[in-house]
Parts: C-alpha cells; sequence; structure tokens
C-alpha cells in the first residue's frame, strides 16, 4: 500500500520560510512533498530567454539545495498542464491534502477551481491561504460591501484594519522534518522547459533604514539608484510582504508603507473587476478612436521617439528589464495621449520586459495613465516630455545614460509635435467621452 502523503504546491512563494501555506502543511498530519509547475500555458507566451523564468529556476534549485543538505528532502519539478500533472501525482500517490497559497489573477482563478474540481472528485481536500498580501478580496471594502475604486479611502480603512491585524510570522524550520525524505525527486533543467538562461539578471532587493528613510526624498528621481528594487521580490514571493510591512512600520515611514498598499489595492481591482484585464474601467473610454500607428509604435519600444526622457526609459526598460517608477508614468502617457496609441498594447510591452510585471498594478497603472481606468487621472492631463526633465532629471545624469546620442546631430527627430499632440489627444478623448 502506497504511503499517504500532503503536497505543497509552490507558485508565488518561492521561499521557505514565513510562508503561510507552506508552515500548514508541514504542520499536518502525513508527509508533505513540495512540487512547483512550470505552467505550459505561461511560459509559451514568453521570450525563450525571459529573465524571469531564469530567475524562478534558479530560485527553486537553491531551494532544492537547502533541502536536500538539510532534510535529505527536495522539491519535485514538473512541466506541462497544471491539470495533466495532478492527475499523474494522483495515480502515483496516495494523496489526502494538497496546501497552496492563493492567486487572485484570472487564469490562475481558473486553473485552481478546475485543479479544486480534479482533487474533489478524488476525496482529496484542497487548502489555500492567504500569503502574498496582507488584506484580500472583501477584507478591505466599503460599509455597504462594495469595493473601495478611489485609492486614499481604501488606504485609510486598511490602515484602521491593520490595528487590530495579527502579523505573525510563520517560521518553518523546526517542521521541515515532516517533508518527505527523497533527494531524487524530478528535476529539470531550463532546457527541458524550452528556455535558455538570460543574459539579464534579476537584483536583490534593498530595504534598509536608510532607503527607507530617505524613499520620499529620492525616489522620483531616475539618475538615483533610490528604489528599493522589490517589485520582483514581491511578485515571485522571494520576500515575505509580512516582513516589508514590518520594516515600513519599523521605521516609520509612511510613504514606503504606502506603495505596499498601492499594490493591494491593484489587486483587489483586478479580483472584483476582473474585466479590467481586458477593457476600460470606465467602458466609455473603449470608444476612444486609437491611432495605433504600428511604425510609431516601434520607435516607441525601441526608444527613438525624439524625445529624451520617454527614450531614456524605453531603452532601461529593454536593456534590464526594469524602468524607474516616475519615468514609467512618462512613457505611459506619451503612448496614450501623444501618439493615441491604446494602452493595451503599452500593457502587453510592459508584460513582456518587465522583471516586475504584476497584471493588476500593471494594469491598473496604464489604465491611469490612459484615464480609463479607477482613481484615474483626468484625462485632459497630459505629460509634457520636456518640462518633465527639468522637475526629474535637470542634471541629465538619466538621459545621458541611456540616450548617449542625445544633443548630438545623430538623435532622432521628434516623432510628434506636443502642442499639436495634446490637441489632437483633447479632441479625440472628447469625441469619445461626450
Amino acid at each position: 500500500m502506497k504511503e499517504t502523503i500532503n503536497i505543497f504546491w509552490f507558485r508565488r512563494d518561492l521561499r521557505l520560510d514565513d510562508n503561510l501555506g507552506f508552515y500548514n502543511a508541514l504542520k499536518s498530519d502525513f508527509p508533505v512533498l513540495p512540487i512547483f509547475i512550470f505552467d505550459e500555458e505561461i511560459l509559451n507566451k514568453l521570450p525563450k530567454d525571459d529573465a524571469r523564468v531564469t530567475f524562478i529556476y534558479e530560485t527553486l534549485q537553491k531551494m532544492r539545495t537547502t533541502l536536500q543538505e538539510q532534510n535529505k528532502s527536495s522539491i519535485a519539478m514538473f512541466h506541462g498542464k497544471p491539470l495533466a500533472i495532478y492527475q499523474e501525482l494522483i495515480k502515483n500517490y496516495t494523496i489526502h491534502t494538497v496546501f497552496t497559497n492563493r492567486d487572485y489573477e484570472p487564469y490562475a482563478k481558473q486553473r485552481d477551481e478546475e485543479i479544486k474540481e480534479l482533487l474533489d472528485a478524488n476525496n482529496i481536500e484542497f487548502q489555500t491561504f492567504k500569503d502574498q498580501v496582507i488584506f484580500e478580496k472583501n477584507e478591505v471594502v466599503k460599509k455597504d460591501g462594495l469595493p473601495y475604486v478611489v485609492y486614499t479611502p481604501y488606504m485609510k480603512v486598511w490602515k484602521e484594519r491593520f490595528k487590530t491585524h495579527n502579523l505573525d510570522n510563520y517560521y518553518t524550520s523546526s517542521f521541515l522534518k515532516n517533508l518527505v525524505k527523497n533527494k531524487k525527486l524530478p528535476n529539470l533543467s531550463l532546457s527541458d522547459i524550452g528556455f535558455t538562461k538570460s543574459k539579464q539578471k534579476i537584483e536583490n532587493y534593498t530595504v534598509t533604514p536608510t532607503l527607507i528613510q530617505n524613499y520620499e526624498d529620492t525616489r522620483n528621481f531616475p539618475a538615483q539608484d533610490a528604489t528599493s528594487k522589490l517589485g520582483p521580490h514581491l511578485r515571485f514571493g522571494t520576500v515575505s510582504v509580512r516582513k516589508m510591512v514590518q520594516k515600513a512600520i519599523s521605521e516609520k515611514n509612511e510613504i514606503f508603507w504606502q506603495e505596499l498598499i498601492w499594490r493591494e489595492f491593484f489587486m483587489q481591482i483586478l479580483w472584483h473587476f476582473p474585466h479590467t484585464s481586458e477593457r476600460s474601467f470606465k467602458s466609455k473610454y473603449d470608444r476612444i478612436e486609437w491611432r495605433n500607428n504600428e511604425d510609431e509604435f516601434k520607435k516607441w519600444c525601441d526608444g527613438q521617439t525624439g524625445y529624451p526622457f520617454v527614450d531614456a526609459g524605453m531603452r532601461q526598460l529593454n536593456a534590464t528589464g526594469f524602468m524607474h517608477n516616475r519615468v514609467r508614468m512618462l512613457v505611459g502617457s506619451f503612448l496614450c495621449k501623444h501618439l493615441l496609441i491604446d494602452w493595451r498594447w503599452g500593457e502587453a510591452y510592459f508584460a513582456e520586459k518587465l522583471h516586475d510585471y504584476e497584471m493588476s498594478s500593471n494594469i491598473g497603472n496604464w489604465q491611469w495613465v490612459a484615464g480609463s481606468g479607477v482613481d484615474a487621472a483626468p484625462y485632459f492631463r497630459i505629460f509634457n516630455p520636456t518640462t518633465q526633465i527639468k522637475k526629474f532629471d535637470k542634471d541629465l545624469e538619466y538621459i545621458h545614460k541611456w540616450v548617449p546620442e542625445f544633443q548630438e546631430l545623430t538623435y532622432e527627430k521628434e516623432i510628434v509635435d506636443h502642442k499639436e499632440a495634446r490637441e489632437r489627444c483633447l479632441r479625440v478623448y472628447k469625441e469619445a467621452l461626450n
């Protein structure tokens, strides 16, 4: 007779410690088999040298090594469609419960429903936990139960609720002995899943007391290396959001803390309004007659618009997989307002390139610059890409780094005149919205 086991399914929580679902699995009554599935549905849409896949793969290999050295255990790696993988696991093991942490994106919700149906049909429990956020779903809503669609009141209620919230850490080290003992669990190479090692590298995050304390003063200046680089680590769960909130509180920095709350605001928006992944939150904005000029879109993608602040941002993104947050607003506004190109085109390009791509934040911020989302900038707010330089890169350090030919005769001519583009944008938006 096969030994009864439980499974822990790693997904967006690639860490062994302070991982709520993993903690609960390890405290359960049966030995735990940890697994990770490289999901074909997701991988097939990505470039074959995607830095995020390399990062996930290398992180998992470090986790496997730690478990092998400390506990003679490991993580079983699979590649395919999750439903098919679980059908095989059910054949090969007697499974009592599958533990995992919740994911809120539309595809993940659908996938988990299918897995739950399969497990239910085989009398296997499916237990999910809240791990990547402090508050989820309906936990921060208005008194009438409706979701907040403006950030500031959401943030205030979030903070009020947080006062009575238990912010425990879930240390797993003393429970790792409950893992299935087996060093020979299936492993994979990058080539097994159809990928090659990326030349781009996801940087370590920085949340020193100095960075947090100076955050408000330095965060808007892209020439300064003053952002935390936390995005990818929160996205893939290599860091615990609970620990990051604790750090923000211990340093008494409201602005840094509120950036973490923005992330949860956009997550609950996507959960309540899943249609925003494809359509405007404010439906009338879907009436806008976008120009969608493909040549201009390519110039925007390549950082060849003739506007140096925009070009610097796009070149930084293409070269590193990172773009400074202040510059993201500018390049997004430029695409939607100056070029009248659909925000969905920009969102898709960022999804391919950004190491810290998070569907909810990306969609939320793209709809913000287009004017079509929750709590959005009014449509007549159009950033001037030249005066933005004076505000945020007056010494041209950032621009010179990424656009070395700026001020040379070889530099691209402006793709569009700012004044004409602004007037055209106001006219087109007005026609659609009135």
